[in-house]
């Protein structure tokens, strides 16, 4: 090992420590036991299937009883573990740039009837166009995305969503609470790239942009392929004969007719191993003409420009053999040039790494397994998958490739989240642990035997999700037969 390699390893271990012991401070109520249950959580071997069965890990000296009341009765300073987050080493693009990407995943609790705080979260079933609305808890989560093919990403915030908390206002406070963050801690300063926020097509991105324009962010997002923008107004403009007011808007741009486009500003061309050639074409200064409805219904003043760049990609084709159909994106900076182009379309396609984040704290880590009644006991819970999800980040250079007899070796530091949860029981045991020694205790006496529980929960109706209070009903563009519509 040499002495370059060696320093990297020591400051990584020093790193690790030095969160543990800023992540037990952040539990100011039941500490030990919440902190035993984050190792057991990343030292158990194989996915979790139950929340007691963390109990049984020698990393969790407690009962199940401690691990249930830490859960439950539990606190944890929230504010200063999003500050640890935000302070630790973070992925960066190739040009230094911070690229965040925000999406909404469920945790699903359809038959959980005593669960308070629970809305309709939209999923897809089985089946092609198969939408569908599912109580639970929708969790907002925004993540630092790395550079390059990888299924690593750091998380950085969850907030669960309100029933009724309208998506957009809910995302700029979020994302400006985040950038505050990085900002403090240092991860950004003056003469920096702006921050890149990547949506999917579920978020109004440019009303977002118009609510984050006094931040050093720029947000890329996903537009519907039956969108319509408009153009800005002709330069100079030409007074008709009849007079009136100059208009606020220029010619439509319809995204299903390309004789509305025109001249591209900027075309590249790009080879990939995956898609063949990527054609990006991108067209400068479009913006949506908005209406006094739903978010901008009780807006004063008169209705922004929210000029941008729309961007179409398209690929040669696709490695799963699927519908080969072009993406429409809306970039918040205008005068793009080529670079700027190419930098866009690939962060979105990064923005799918969170998939895999949500796959594994799902799947592996057992975010969603447990039946939890309190909402605020699962968000003590998110919270601890979080950390453990950061200590594996951290602990990415340190770990060893314990790799099973039929899977393929993995170059140093470019192991699976998964990989490295199986040997951080090694590097447990040489940092230590904060937590206190379990005192003897004795279980109490319980309920006496043969009594029956006379104190019924309390049933709640699922909130909605619609900012307007109305009951949700499918949209028509996601009815079999229809032809999709046009949307300003």
């Amino acid at each position: 090992m040499g002495l370059v390699e060696h320093e990297v390893l020591r400051d990584a271990f020093t790193v690790v420590a030095e969160f543990r012991s800023e992540l037990y401070a952040c539990l100011t109520a039941r500490s030990d036991a919440l902190f035993e249950l984050c190792d057991a959580l990343l030292c158990t071997d194989g996915p979790v299937r139950t929340l007691v069965d963390l109990a049984l890990a020698p990393e969790h000296r407690r009962g199940h009883g401690a691990l249930y009341s830490g859960i439950n009765h539990g606190r944890i300073d929230v504010a200063r573990l999003r500050r640890a987050l935000a302070s630790v080493p973070l992925p960066r693009a190739g040009d230094g740039r911070l690229v965040l990407a925000v999406d909404v995943s469920p945790w699903l609790r359809p038959d959980a009837d005593t669960s308070s705080d629970r809305s309709f979260c939209h999923t897809f079933g089985r089946g092609l166009g198969k939408h569908q609305m599912v109580p639970g808890w929708p969790y907002s989560i925004v993540a630092a995305l790395e550079t390059g093919r990888t299924s690593w990403t750091a998380l950085l915030d969850a907030i669960r969503l309100e029933p009724g908390a309208d998506l957009a206002a809910v995302t700029a406070d979020q994302v400006r609470d985040v950038v505050q963050r990085l900002v403090d801690a240092g991860q950004w300063r003056d003469g920096d790239p702006k921050i890149l926020v990547v949506l999917d097509a579920g978020y109004d991105g440019p009303r977002i942009a118009h609510l984050l324009a006094d931040l050093p962010v720029q947000v890329l997002g996903r537009l519907r392929s039956d969108r319509v923008m408009r153009k800005p107004v002709p330069v100079p403009w030409i007074c008709p004969p009849q007079g009136g007011r100059p208009p606020k808007h220029g010619g439509e741009f319809v995204f299903g007719r390309p004789e509305t486009w025109g001249d591209p500003d900027a075309v590249t061309l790009t080879d990939t191993d995956r898609y063949g050639t990527a054609t990006a074409q991108a067209w400068d200064r479009l913006h949506p003409r908005l209406t006094r409805r739903a978010a901008w219904g009780d807006h004063e003043g008169p209705l922004p420009i929210i000029e941008g760049t729309v961007i179409r990609l398209s690929v040669e084709k696709l490695p799963s053999g699927g519908v080969n159909k072009p993406v429409w994106l809306w970039w918040s900076g205008t005068g793009a040039d080529p670079q700027d182009v190419d930098r866009c379309w690939q962060a979105f396609l990064r923005r799918f790494d969170v998939e895999h984040t949500f796959r594994l704290l799902k799947q592996t880590l057992g975010w969603t397994r447990p039946k939890l009644r309190d909402s605020q006991a699962a968000d003590r819970w998110t919270w601890l998958v979080l950390a453990a999800h950061a200590q594996l980040r951290l602990a990415r250079p340190l770990a060893r490739d314990l790799r099973r007899p039929w899977e393929r070796p993995a170059e140093p530091n470019r192991l699976t989240p998964a990989r490295v949860r199986r040997g951080f029981r090694n590097l447990l045991a040489k940092t230590g642990t904060p937590a206190r020694a379990p005192k003897p205790t004795r279980p109490g006496p319980g309920r006496p035997l043969g009594s029956k529980n006379r104190r019924a929960a309390t049933r709640y109706d699922v909130g909605r999700v619609l900012a307007t209070g109305e009951a949700y009903s499918r949209p028509a563009h996601h009815k079999k037969g229809t032809k999709p519509r046009r949307t300003e």
